[in-house]
């Protein structure tokens, strides 16, 4: 058993220890150091365990058999679902049972169960997204599936790239700007809730577990998967507003409210900013670009799918040059995050002098992100150039993309919750449009280096916000996502090799792959060149990146109060990647959490938090029990 580091105030060995308020620390007046120096001093908790053999083990068994779940509902749906809260609440329920039949002695402790969570959520999130995205769509071009040893490694390195990617991140956005990863908050808070103690821990443990039911009833009555009552009594899964736009109902316009708790919990931990920045913008787009591109015939089909296909490119233009320009402007924290690699490898580093060691001790070393960083970058280059004969440069480049482009679909996830990994892999196929038109194969999986690296750095980041929350140790948390790498891939490459044997079993009723039918269809749209867009999204992609770079360059300028009332650019071209109903219900989240603290400023922590957090949890850990009920029951 691997033990932490002796923190600064006693405890039991399974208790949530003293951590700051859910919505981060206060880092008003306070440089960088000090945030860093406050989070070790009063809520970094080392004397409790964390990386241990069995919570590694429970998280490599759950987080395999749910990566299951996810390829059967990535190969029908073409989404993802988050498994890290779903992880949390069954490995309690393990760690209980074994606990009393005598095989623990002890349930796991809450850091235990973090890092179980982050192995979880990278065997089960991390390494199938390229495995109902990328992967088919190259098979359904070209009629032949990878050898199991080549797919094997591909997935192994892209998910090893986008951890490593997010060790220069984490400092940044959750230690300094503390955005808030929703899904990181709704894990920690169902954490201390199962774990908690007292009055007030009783009060959010009980808001929670009520929630949570409700969550995962709604869930069970939507899907009705084993038939148990008449159809007519089915809650539907869409509820169509009334009225016309242009001529056609506005259920064709995706304006519609969705029968699900988990976009409505999730706009209530995000904040009525962002949520207020994705209504404008969507009531723009699919209310007013929309029908004028479907006036002139831009537009040939309705629904999510068919008007995505023309707004994704203005809002990803607008993401990619905010995120960017956001990235650029930390040129001081560029700065320190170089030092840190430079300390790493320096005789004073290494011996204790001069510096304050206490932070830089508990986070991912600088000479683990070189070491890392060359090997998953050296496979991911050795792959595309030997199985997918790409050109080395390419290959070199495709790499170097997916860095900047990481860094974007993380912030995304960080103020949104949403991590855009399909639209962040269409400016990389874009790119490779314009450099290589006619290499569908490079188009694909270069693009397929940057969706997949983005899924696993946001999902490690969201793991690393709980664990922050918590006072976990952010090093002990790396290890056991990297080691959720192998157990992952292990499970999910020959589950697909099986599932998808060739060509001819997707697009079908069984596996439609909606996702591979996208990037299929982009790869071979821009197999003719970027002109092949129509002039409309080439004028979409311009404006979205002069706006993103406005919109960032004066929330950089202005004071912090003017600040509040900007736009928030991610946002903005968030609601141009998701169906109207999302957007609709993050922000009716945020509206119902803003108003209820106009009349209690304490009740986000007390209310908000554990009811959104209960949704959250109980929808998901529905969604993801029925979907493995789903794929047994098809195989």
């Amino acid at each position: 058993m691997i033990h932490g580091e002796k923190g600064h105030a006693p405890s039991d060995s399974t208790g949530p220890p003293p951590a700051p308020p859910f919505l981060g620390i206060d880092p008003r007046g306070k440089t960088p150091e000090d945030l860093e120096r406050e989070w070790v001093e009063n809520h970094y908790r080392g004397d409790i365990p964390q990386l241990t053999p069995r919570a590694v083990f429970i998280g490599g068994i759950l987080g395999g058999v749910m990566s299951l779940s996810n390829l059967y509902i990535g190969l029908k749906t073409g989404w993802g679902v988050g498994v890290a809260i779903t992880a949390c609440i069954l490995s309690f329920a393990v760690g209980t049972v074994l606990s009393k039949i005598g095989l623990f002695r002890s349930n796991l402790s809450i850091l235990e169960n973090n890092c179980m969570q982050s192995t979880a959520s990278s065997a089960g999130y991390s390494t199938g997204s390229m495995l109902v995205s990328a992967v088919p769509a190259l098979l359904m071009i070209e009629g032949r599936s990878l050898p199991f040893g080549i797919l094997l490694l591909w997935t192994i390195f892209l998910a090893l790239l986008g951890v490593i990617l997010a060790i220069p991140m984490k400092r940044h956005m959750i230690n300094i700007e503390q955005l808030k990863f929703p899904s990181g908050i709704a894990a920690a808070v169902t954490l201390r809730s199962l774990y908690g103690a007292g009055a007030d821990a009783l009060k959010r443990g009980r808001r929670l577990a009520v929630s949570a039911v409700l969550g995962s009833g709604l869930a069970f009555a939507r899907e009705n998967l084993l038939g148990w009552w008449p159809a007519a009594l089915r809650l539907p899964g869409m509820i169509p507003i009334p009225g016309t736009l242009a001529g056609h109902r506005l259920v064709e316009w995706t304006i519609s409210f969705e029968l699900s708790g988990i976009m409505i919990a999730a706009g209530a931990i995000v904040g009525i900013k962002v949520a207020c920045s994705m209504m404008a913008g969507a009531l723009i787009n699919y209310g007013i670009l929309a029908p004028m591109m479907h006036e002139q015939g831009v537009i040939r089909e309705l629904g999510y799918r068919g008007i995505v296909s023309w707004s994704l490119w203005g809002g990803t233009a607008l993401m990619v040059a905010s995120g960017l320009f956001h990235f650029a402007a930390q040129w001081r924290t560029l700065g320190r995050a170089v030092g840190t690699l430079r300390a790493a490898f320096s005789p004073s580093r290494k011996e204790g002098k001069g510096v304050d060691d206490r932070p830089a001790g508990i986070e991912v070393p600088g000479s683990w992100f070189l070491t890392g960083l060359l090997v998953a970058g050296v496979g991911i280059v050795w792959i595309q150039i030997t199985a997918f004969a790409i050109s080395w440069w390419m290959a070199l480049l495709s790499v170097l993309l997916t860095f900047f482009l990481t860094v974007v679909a993380c912030r995304a996830a960080g103020e949104t919750d949403i991590t855009p990994i399909g639209a962040m892999g269409k400016i990389t196929q874009l790119t490779f449009g314009v450099i290589a038109p006619t290499n569908t194969t490079a188009n694909l999986m270069t693009a397929c280096v940057t969706a997949g690296a983005a899924a696993s750095s946001a999902d490690l980041l969201t793991d690393l916000k709980s664990g922050y929350l918590l006072g976990a140790n952010p090093r002990k948390q790396f290890i056991a996502q990297f080691l959720g790498i192998f157990a992952g891939a292990a499970v999910i490459v020959p589950a697909f090799l099986l599932l998808v044997p060739d060509a001819a079993v997707l697009g079908g009723d069984r596996f439609p792959a909606p996702g591979a039918q996208v990037w299929k269809g982009v790869a071979e749209l821009l197999a003719r060149g970027l002109s092949s867009l129509h002039p409309t999204a080439q004028w979409a992609l311009l404006v979205g990146a002069v706006l993103g770079v406005l919109l960032a360059a004066v929330e950089q300028a202005a004071s912090p109060r003017l600040r509040r009332f900007l736009p928030s650019a991610m946002g903005l071209g968030i609601s141009c990647v998701i169906p109207f109903w999302n957007t609709l219900s993050m922000f009716l989240g945020a509206l119902a959490a803003r108003l209820m603290a106009l009349r209690d400023p304490d009740v986000t922590d007390k209310t908000v938090i554990p009811v959104a957090s209960g949704l959250i949890a109980g929808e998901s850990l529905m969604g993801v029990l029925m979907a493995l009920w789903a794929a047994l029951w098809a195989l």
